[in-house]
């Protein structure tokens, strides 16, 4: 996917970024290691999915992510749109907090959530504008510079969750939150995702994923999610007027043709004429 990127470094790590693309449909985070990170929604809109939260976020929003698998998605109205995605990033490693406040992050009492939705004040706000500054003018951003402004968003990000601990918070910001397996499962079957991306959100291998589904479910993935899309398009059915197009969407089929094939193999009949009987 073609977008432009601009980025400032400590220490060789990515912690400033700023990304202008187009609108996608659905995809994973774009690092993958112990970070935490920051998103102010310059412009725009998307939504995140992880194991438990399915979370809208719009322009002027932020959003503070913790260290674990997750998707960023946009619906069609908003894929159709000719307009761009423009996000500022603030990533976070836990090593670069320790020298930054010098001291050992552990195992916290505190619990904050996968994802959350963060209030941009006026403070924030001021800050993203400089970080921007610096990302259009990366020959004044020295090493010591970088540093000074990591510090500065972590005091800021701090003082905007009324953290009654400092350390506390930044410690349970790399903690990732478990969720079980057939919650996961549960939480995402009327989605559109693929098994593989499945895998990615319960951080499995493919083969890995399969093996735990068929312990847990006692069932193929492919014919228990199938199975259970078609469930509730039955309930649809029945008890609304909506088009079958949007009963289709609604229970993640990913085109009405899909969902023909689907209902008819499976009950031997069209959504239509089930829904006229």
């Amino acid at each position: 996917m073609p977008y432009e990127q601009k980025v400032l470094k400590y220490k060789h790590q990515i912690v400033f970024e700023k990304l202008k693309m187009p609108y996608f449909k659905r995809q994973p985070k774009l690092y993958h290691q112990n970070e935490a990170c920051f998103m102010f929604i310059h412009k725009g809109e998307f939504s995140v999915r992880t194991p438990d939260q399915f979370i809208s976020f719009k322009q002027g929003k932020g959003m503070l992510a913790k260290c674990f698998d997750y998707f960023f998605e946009t619906s069609e109205e908003q894929r159709r749109s000719s307009e761009n995605l423009e996000v500022l990033g603030v990533i976070l490693f836990p090593s670069i907090v320790e020298e930054l406040f010098q001291y050992e992050l552990t195992i916290s009492a505190a619990k904050i959530s996968n994802i959350n939705q963060i209030q941009v004040d006026h403070l924030l706000d001021n800050f993203k504008e400089s970080i921007n500054i610096l990302l259009d003018n990366p020959e004044i951003a020295d090493e010591a510079m970088i540093k000074a402004k990591l510090k500065e968003f972590i005091l800021l990000i701090c003082k905007s969750q009324n953290a009654l601990s400092q350390f506390e918070f930044l410690s349970a910001l790399f903690e990732k939150n478990s969720t079980e397996f057939s919650k996961t499962i549960h939480n995402n079957l009327y989605s559109s995702m693929s098994l593989d991306e499945y895998a990615f959100l319960c951080g499995m291998s493919l083969s890995t994923f399969k093996r735990k589904f068929k312990e847990v479910f006692n069932e193929s993935p492919k014919r228990y999610i199938l199975k259970m899309k078609l469930q509730k398009a039955t309930t649809l059915l029945k008890s609304n007027t909506e088009r079958i197009s949007e009963i289709a969407y609604n229970c993640g089929f990913e085109s009405i043709s899909s969902f023909n094939r689907a209902f008819k193999s499976h009950f031997g009949k069209s959504p239509s004429d089930f829904r006229m009987n």
